[in-house]
């Protein structure tokens, strides 16, 4: 679990939040959870514009949020930094995303 001092950090810059972030990431199934969930919020808007249906883009948080949730309640156990820190929280998943992408990250053991 995070501990009560992390609970309350504060961070006055995405750089200084980042390694918090991935700290709060190093579950392996977690990680590969939100990696799944970054790519299926991409299929979704994708899909939304292919088809032309917006009312899709409604499944979004479905999708990257529940993977992701999924990840920390059960492997990770952690709370979320979302909860915490919405915006760096969003910003952290699709950095991680990429980090992944470009091998600057792992989804191996």
């Amino acid at each position: 679990m995070t501990t009560e001092s992390n609970v309350h950090t504060q961070f006055s810059s995405f750089s200084e939040f980042y390694p918090y972030y991935l700290a709060e990431h190093t579950n392996l199934t977690c990680r590969r959870l939100h990696f799944i969930g970054s790519w299926l919020v991409l299929a979704v808007i994708a899909s939304s514009i292919v088809t032309g249906n917006l009312a899709l883009l409604w499944f979004i948080p479905v999708v990257g949020y529940g993977f992701a949730w999924v990840g920390h309640f059960f492997y990770e156990k952690n709370r979320p930094a979302t909860f915490r820190h919405p915006l760096y929280s969003l910003l952290g998943d699709w950095v991680m995303f990429k980090d992944i992408l470009t091998g600057k990250l792992s989804l191996k053991a």
